[in-house]
Parts: C-alpha cells; structure tokens; sequence
C-alpha cells in the first residue's frame, strides 16, 4: 500500500514530515512519500456564513489533482478550518471510495486553545488524525474504545486521550485488508 502525503494551501513540512514517519512506524506495511506539489484550498469550498471549508469539497478535488490513475491513497493536509454540515468543525474526513482523507491543522495547534505552542502535541495529534482517517479509507469505522485511535474525537480532548496505535481489534482488521 502506498500512501501520498499532499499539502493543500501552505502546510507545516515538519509536521508532513513526521505524520510521515509515524504512519510508517504505526502501519509497517504503508510505504508513505510527501508530494513536492501543492493543491491550492479550492475557494468553491468556502462557506462565508461559517468561515470555513467544506471537506467533503476539498475532498473530492484531490483525487483529480494527483491523477486518478498515478495513487493508491492521498492523505491531504491543510491549514484551514473545516466542516462538515452537521457538524460545527471536523479535525478531518475520509472517502473511503476514493481512497482519500483529509486532516486539519487548524483545531490541532495548541495555540487555538489559548495554550503554550508545543510542537511535539502538535504533531502527535496530526499523526492521531492521519492515522485515524486512513483507518477509515481501509473500511474501518470508529471504535468504542475511548483508547484507539478510530475513537470519535468530538473535542481535542478525545483526541489528545486516545492512542496514536490501533487498539487490538482494529489492528487486526487493519491487517486483514492490507494482507487482501
């Protein structure tokens, strides 16, 4: 399985860089590469009554601006705030028919809480997140287990709370797939 990091709008390299390296270490049989190109934020995905962007827009176009026929999975990653329409804000989202998740930073930044930056949190829930939508586009759904990474994150607490692993149930489903 291969996996494109693609940025969307000017993303944090460090940060690519580490989401990297953690699917590496988290799924062992994911060979991940960090695109050199950079996806414009599409401004059709825009909401001016929300001031965010729709993932699911966003969503759609990235599959088209890699080349459908060049990937395996595009994991993209901006800096904007997304949503979806029933909920206020999603830390990201995945279609798993197309093979592609995207994550946000913007909700990850310690400094959006009114806190101290903390490079090492923020890259770590970055990770949680990629990890967490690439889960999905591998079939997964969320998981009961507060612990796992499939956890529903409703708030940054759940986020910074759950693992950056699979628990043992979801490894093994993640297994199975990539053994297919």
């Amino acid at each position: 399985m291969k996996v494109f990091i693609l940025s969307i709008g000017q993303v944090d390299l460090d940060c690519l860089r580490f989401v990297q390296r953690g699917l590496r270490e988290v799924v062992s049989e994911v060979e991940v590469e960090v695109l050199e190109t950079v996806m414009p934020v599409p401004e059709e995905a825009y909401s001016p009554s929300r001031h965010q962007y729709s993932s699911t827009r966003i969503s759609t176009k990235m599959r088209d601006y890699v080349g459908i026929g060049e990937v395996q999975y595009v994991l993209g990653v901006t800096e904007v705030d997304l949503y979806v329409p029933w909920l206020n804000f999603v830390f990201g989202e995945a279609q798993p028919a197309e093979r592609t998740a995207l994550i946000s930073l913007f909700r990850l930044r310690p400094e959006f809480y009114g806190e101290q930056s903390n490079s090492q949190l923020f890259h770590e829930r970055a990770l949680k997140e990629a990890v967490h939508e690439l889960g999905h586009t591998l079939g997964l759904e969320h998981c009961e287990n507060p612990l796992c990474v499939m956890f529903f994150s409703n708030s940054i607490r759940d986020t910074d709370r759950k693992m950056v692993k699979f628990c043992e149930d979801c490894h093994l489903l993640v297994h199975r797939v990539l053994e297919e």
